[in-house]
């Protein structure tokens, strides 16, 4: 609550929605992207015959690794829009970061992003499937079983909470990205973590994990379970093989 009040203090309800424009554009295609990696590395896998927790694993931190592409400039824009100098626009942030570092300086804590997004979905999907595969046996006795929709949300929603075990790497991708916009050295992702750790203790590691912790739960709905409950409706229809 202290840190609703700080942002709210900030700049008022607006203060919410800083960086709107390049978070739009992320979403949009780190939807896409994801979508289209992390199923058909799914679908290749469970086609040779991997299990569905490991293929899920192996599937979510293949798509969450090709997100980064265009994740890496988009939270970069929101971070600075967030912490740094707000009386600029976003194209003015992006002509003086490039005209300072070019291209890499949309890039800082890329390896923070990349290790983020590996687990995130490799944790969403992973734990989400094994929830899944828990649910059958538990509600209807059998692996083999139809979960039904209720049961389905029931997984994501514990498969996305599970997922926030990899915090840190949050963490460390915000104050990589903050000291980037401010003109600060580039410094590596464990650098990061134990200036973290120095200043504000272990837990400075997890600073803002329950607003994530309902972020994690959304995405996992939408781009696991939703994804999902999505594509066996259509293969039940007849417009997918």
């Amino acid at each position: 609550m202290e840190a609703f009040h700080n942002v709210y203090a900030s700049g008022g309800v607006g203060a919410f929605w800083r960086g709107t424009g390049a978070k739009m554009v992320e979403s949009a295609t780190k939807g896409a992207i994801l979508m289209f990696a992390k199923e058909n590395i799914n679908d290749s896998l469970r086609a040779a015959g991997v299990g569905p927790t490991l293929a899920g694993i192996a599937a979510g931190a293949g798509g969450g690794v090709c997100q980064v592409a265009v994740m890496g400039p988009c939270t970069y824009l929101v971070t600075g829009a967030v912490t740094g100098d707000q009386t600029i626009g976003t194209f003015t942030r992006i002509q003086q970061t490039y005209a300072r570092s070019g291209i890499k300086g949309f890039y800082p804590g890329g390896t923070a992003i990349a290790f983020r997004q590996a687990t995130n979905w490799a944790s969403r999907q992973g734990f989400t499937e094994a929830v899944r595969v828990r649910f059958k046996v538990l509600f209807h006795g059998s692996e083999d079983a139809k979960l039904t929709k209720w049961q389905e949300a029931g997984a994501g929603v514990v498969g996305g909470t599970l997922a926030c075990w990899n915090h840190p790497f949050e963490v460390a991708r915000i104050e990589a990205q903050a000291r980037a916009d401010q003109g600060g050295k580039a410094t590596g992702m464990v650098t990061v973590m134990r200036d973290v750790v120095k200043e504000h203790g272990v837990k400075g590691l997890f600073n803002g994990i329950v607003p994530r912790i309902g972020l994690g739960i959304w995405q996992t709905l939408f781009m696991v379970t939703g994804a999902k409950v999505l594509k066996d409706q259509l293969k039940e229809a007849g417009l997918m093989d």
